[in-house]
């Protein structure tokens, strides 16, 4: 989630910690779209939510989501379920990643290698999904909230 891209910082590798004006900057990705946004603003903003998402997966910055790139992100967000064994996490991470051969190439050969998800194929796999409305925070109307004096 920290990815320098991400954060707008560098082109690679991966912060720690971060502070407060970083921290802003990962929020910016979860706004809600504005209520009189046009097309343009639209595709704008779920291209910027789906490029974040494959920054994630993408942790050597090569422009491509490998097997074993998507088997590491898979295990850790389910490494904090007790009931998923890590060969379980595995065998998820391969089933999607040949789903998504099977989206982006269609029909492989025996001997074809599905090298991995380009950010092209990323957007294939996302199409139809309402990722601009979906990956949202919604935050507090200030004015609603009594002000401490």
């Amino acid at each position: 989630m920290f990815s320098f891209r991400n954060l707008r910082t560098g082109t690679y590798g991966f912060e720690k910690e971060i502070d407060f004006e970083k921290f802003l900057i990962i929020m910016s990705y979860f706004r809600p779209l504005a209520e009189n946004a046009d097309e343009e603003a639209i595709n704008s903003c779920r291209k910027n939510k789906l490029q974040f998402l494959f920054n994630m997966y993408d942790t050597d910055n090569d422009s491509m989501i490998t097997l074993d790139e998507y088997r590491n992100v898979v295990e850790e967000l389910l490494s904090g379920n007790p009931h998923i064994e890590k060969e379980t996490a595995r065998s998820i991470a391969d089933g999607a990643m040949m789903e998504a051969a099977s989206m982006c190439v269609g029909q492989m050969a025996p001997d074809q290698i599905y090298e991995g998800i380009t950010f092209d194929d990323f957007l294939t796999i996302w199409q139809g999904i309402d990722i601009e409305t979906k990956m949202h925070v919604r935050f507090l109307n200030m004015d609603t909230i009594p002000s401490c004096h």
